[in-house]
Formats: C-alpha cells, structure tokens, sequence
C-alpha cells in the first residue's frame, strides 16, 4: 500500500464487522468482569463486536474528535487523543485488540513503524495471561517480532479473508502474554526460531490459515479490575474552541481572518452599455414632455404641443 493512500485515509483502516465476528469466536470470556482495551478504537464498532455478550469494561483511545464520539456510548471510557500520549499502569487489562496505524514515525534521527511503536506501547498494559489480537500488514510483522516472539506465548497468525482487508494484506497475530518466569526460562534459541517465523509472514501470506467462523482452541480471557487511562498529551480541541478568545488572536486576525471588503456606489458602466444609454437619452432634458396619448415622456412632444398652438398643422 502507498504512504499517499494512507494519508488520504488518515491512517484509519477500520476492520470489517464480518472478520470481527469471527475473532470473537477465537475467545472463551469469563463469566466474571474484566478490562478490554482498543487503543486506536476508530467509531468502536469492531471492538463491541469482539467483546459483545461480554462483561468486559471496554476502554479506547481515539485520536479523531468525530470517531470517538460515535465510539463514546459502547465504551466504559473513551480517551480522545492520541494513545502514545496516554498512560496506563501495566498489567491492568485482560484483552487488547489493536488495529494501530500504518504508516512510519520518526524516533530521533531513525524511522520506526508504528505498528511496532504502538505495540511497544501497550503490549505491558496486558495482564501475565491476558490476550492480544493485533491486526496488521504481513509484512509489517518484521517490526514487531522481537517483542512477539519474547513476550507472548501460542502465538497463532490467521489470514484475514474480507475484500478490504485482502486488499492491504491484513493478518490477525493473537497471543498469551507471558510471565515474568516463562520469560527468564526462554531460550535464544526458541526466541530466534520465533522470530524467524514472524520475519517470514510477508513471503508466505498466500500459505497462512484464513481466520475460520469457529475455532476449536479458543483462548480464555481472564478476569481483570478495572484500570485507568490518563491522557497527558495537549486538548488539542479544547485550545481550538478556546483561541478565538484569546487576545492574541484578536490581535491577529485582521491579518489572518481580514473582513471581507464591501464596495458600493454606482456600479460600472461598460463601453456597449454607456453607449447605448447615452443614445437613449439624447435630447432627453429637464423640460421633456408626457405624451397625452400615451402618458410617456416622448422626444419633441413640447415642441409640436406649442406649434399647434400657434396655428401649425
């Protein structure tokens, strides 16, 4: 996919409602509360239908004003702003469905991409045991192996089969996170061979399982207390409804909002039309006549009145 086309669509690449049913059957919930994440949530209809007949506290981050709006009234919580702004105790959350951006950022002098600067971000905010579901390009799975292959375990990768997300060669990587212990009894060797695995996602793509309409090993969520997004990033919003107020800007906007300027007066006259008015009223002075017949002004009605006067025919 072209960086042009992902900035047309503002990095927003919604999952489609059908692949959202069906990773909803890749999870058996608990009958008891837990805390489910979206950290870039869009209008929050993919994340309801992954957590529907749930009792999941659902929370998202949104960076779009209007998208988290609409995601507002199916969610616990809603953040708007941008979620690598937002903070978040680790190990707070039981199920994290991300479908991040795709596109690259800058980090200093180096390029990342940001499907592995959001992971990166998020994946310690999952309980030991909690679930992830990332949904991103094949290719883009390189970027995120590392902390893939280290940190998460029965690490499964399905191919999403609905025309948009073929279109972008989307895959669902899901995964247990592991616990402090399994990570220090983990080999280099199981690491590298894991790793290996995910860094080859873009060459056999065609060769993936499709994500199916039921699954026979699901994954169980555990159960969670709720947790506590805090944004402390800008209200870029807020400081938008509130510049017009300022004085500085009062100051400023006769240069960078200037009133429109209003002519009046006659309006202009072209040459045609000049002409053409001058030959109509040529003659025409302070003394013109009414025609008695017609009740007009006509041209030389005073002087044949007054010849008639005289005696003229």
């Amino acid at each position: 996919m072209s960086r042009l086309n992902a900035k047309v669509r503002c990095n927003y690449y919604p999952l489609p409602l059908r692949e959202a049913e069906r990773i909803r059957n890749l999870l058996q919930f608990p009958i008891g509360p837990f805390s489910a994440l979206d950290p870039c949530v869009g209008d929050g209809a993919a994340f309801a239908a992954i957590t529907g007949d749930s009792s999941a506290r659902r929370y998202g981050i949104e960076l779009d004003a209007y998208r988290a709006e609409q995601a507002g009234p199916s969610l616990t919580k809603i953040v708007q702003g941008n979620c690598l702004e937002t903070h978040c105790a680790v190990e707070s959350f039981s199920l994290c469905f991300c479908n991040p951006p795709y596109d690259w950022a800058l980090a200093g002098n180096a390029r990342e991409r940001l499907e592995a600067v959001f992971l990166n971000h998020i994946f310690r905010w999952l309980i030991p045991g909690g679930v992830l579901l990332l949904v991103i390009p094949a290719e883009r799975a390189t970027d995120c192996a590392q902390i893939l292959a280290s940190h998460f375990k029965r690490a499964r990768v399905f191919r999403l089969s609905s025309p948009e997300s073929v279109r972008y060669r989307q895959v669902l990587i899901a995964g247990v996170r592991r616990t402090r212990r399994e990570r220090e009894q983990l080999r280099d060797r199981e690491i590298s061979e894991c790793r290996y695995r995910f860094t080859t996602l873009g060459r056999e793509y065609e060769s993936l399982p499709e994500l199916a309409d039921s699954c026979d090993d699901p994954y169980a969520v555990p159960t969670s207390g709720p947790a506590a997004l805090t944004f402390k990033g800008l209200p870029l919003d807020e400081l938008e409804d509130l510049v017009a107020n300022s004085p500085a800007y009062r100051q400023t906007a006769r240069i960078l909002a200037p009133e429109p300027t209003v002519i009046g007066g006659r309006p202009h006259r072209g040459v045609e039309e000049q002409k053409g008015y001058d030959e109509t009223h040529r003659g025409r002075g302070r003394w013109h006549n009414r025609d008695p017949r017609a009740g007009t002004l006509c041209p030389g009605a005073f002087s044949r009145l007054r010849d008639r006067g005289n005696g003229h025919a």
